[in-house]
């Protein structure tokens, strides 16, 4: 794998300790409203974003790489009271990784890029649980 691809790997992983730092912190706000889907979204979401964070420390250390650690903590939305300021958070942290995904995707190939590809369709789709809607090219710039 290209040093490039390796740094993607980073930066994409960085991007999911944040990404499970904020879902844990909205998952505990969440936590206090009346079941609902989103409430349910969240915890499944929640969880996704753990598996990966997992997948891509793998991916990392199997290129001989030490996997970039977790920042102490990360700056929170703010505020979140509401089921709908929750949603809007969420939804803000999966357009985040999906950008981030895009770009892992570009800088990878082979076994990488599927997985990164399957991880980037599935984030666009999870949007819709947040109130996202559909885009052409989800993690892009347009």
């Amino acid at each position: 794998m290209t040093t490039d691809a390796t740094d993607a790997l980073q930066q994409t992983l960085a991007g999911e300790h944040a990404a499970v730092f904020v879902l844990a912190a909205l998952g505990g706000r969440a936590s206090a409203l009346p079941v609902s889907p989103m409430r349910e979204a969240l915890d499944a979401t929640y969880a996704v974003h753990v598996d990966r964070r997992d997948r891509l420390r793998a991916m990392i250390t199997a290129q001989g790489a030490d996997p970039v650690a977790a920042e102490p903590a990360y700056r929170l939305p703010s505020p979140v009271d509401t089921a709908a300021q929750i949603a809007a958070a969420a939804l803000r942290v999966e357009r985040a990784c999906a950008t981030t995904y895009a770009a892992l995707v570009a800088a990878t190939s082979d076994a990488e890029r599927r997985w990164a590809l399957d991880a980037l369709v599935a984030t666009a789709v999870g949007e819709a649980a947040f109130g996202g809607s559909p885009e052409a090219l989800p993690g892009l710039s347009t």
